[in-house]
């Protein structure tokens, strides 16, 4: 009976060491990540999805997880590695969200629109077209499934990073890079109908103010650039996030892919 009393308690305290392991890097994901990882929703919310993904995810890596080491160091280099993981990848799916936020940007300085209402979503304001666009974003996202996604994310995470270890600094550098590439890219790539709508706009002025010196084409062209970027935002819109949401769906399935 004793024998058994050990056998159990050794499987208990693995257990235990596996769920301590996934709880750490899904809270540290969960604090960047899209929707979850807002500021609006509450820390106890947070908490309480975080100890969900971790009996999601603790099972499906159970067999791959060594048992607790007996060099206290050791637990705490694991535990800080993944923290530092989490982050890395929750990171990774947080720049689509800044895409959003740059691409709302950039179109509203292109079209007049970045001093016309304004939101509150990050700690920098946002004009109102990038308010829509993040928050349609996000929603799109939950819509698409984005719990199951993130499900398989964090599983699949485990493949490019092991529980316990530290992701190079070589990896880190590099991919970083690469995201922030891939996000102005996205961003520029969201926004490039209203920047050639504005140089359109730009350059009939400048013919009508070439040809009419007397008329005051600022004044006449202020409300037809406001009326058409609200028009071409009504157009876009959905064209745009469907991209963007293409964009996402394709970084749950295969992290650090190839720029867009």
């Amino acid at each position: 009976m004793s024998a058994g009393i050990l056998a159990f308690l050794d499987l208990s305290q693995t257990a235990l060491w596996v769920g301590f392991l996934v709880a750490l890097r899904i809270g540290a994901m969960m604090a960047v990540l899209p929707v979850f990882g807002e500021q609006s929703v509450p820390m106890r919310l947070k908490l309480a999805l975080t100890f969900a993904f971790t009996l999601i995810v603790a099972p499906a890596l159970a067999p791959s997880v060594g048992s607790l080491p007996d060099i206290p160091t050791m637990v705490l280099a694991s535990a800080g590695a993944e923290i530092v993981a989490g982050l890395f990848f929750g990171l990774s799916l947080r720049f689509f969200v800044i895409a959003l936020q740059i691409a709302g940007t950039i179109a509203a300085q292109s079209t007049s629109l970045s001093q016309i209402f304004g939101g509150s979503v990050s700690i920098d304001p946002l004009p109102a077209i990038g308010n829509i666009l993040v928050v349609s974003g996000l929603a799109l996202a939950v819509l698409m499934g984005l719990h199951v996604h993130l499900a398989t994310f964090m599983i699949n995470s485990y493949q490019l990073v092991p529980a316990g270890t530290l992701p190079e600094a070589n990896t880190i550098a590099q991919v970083g890079l690469l995201e922030i590439s891939r996000c102005f890219a996205l961003a520029f790539t969201l926004s490039a109908p209203f920047l050639v709508a504005s140089l359109i706009y730009n350059i009939t002025l400048g013919v009508i103010n070439r040809a009419m010196p007397q008329l005051m084409v600022a004044f006449v062209g202020a409300p037809a650039i406001t009326a058409g970027g609200l028009a071409l935002l009504a157009l876009s819109a959905p064209i745009l996030l469907g991209i963007w949401a293409d964009r996402f769906s394709d970084a749950l399935v295969t992290p650090f892919g190839p720029l867009p």
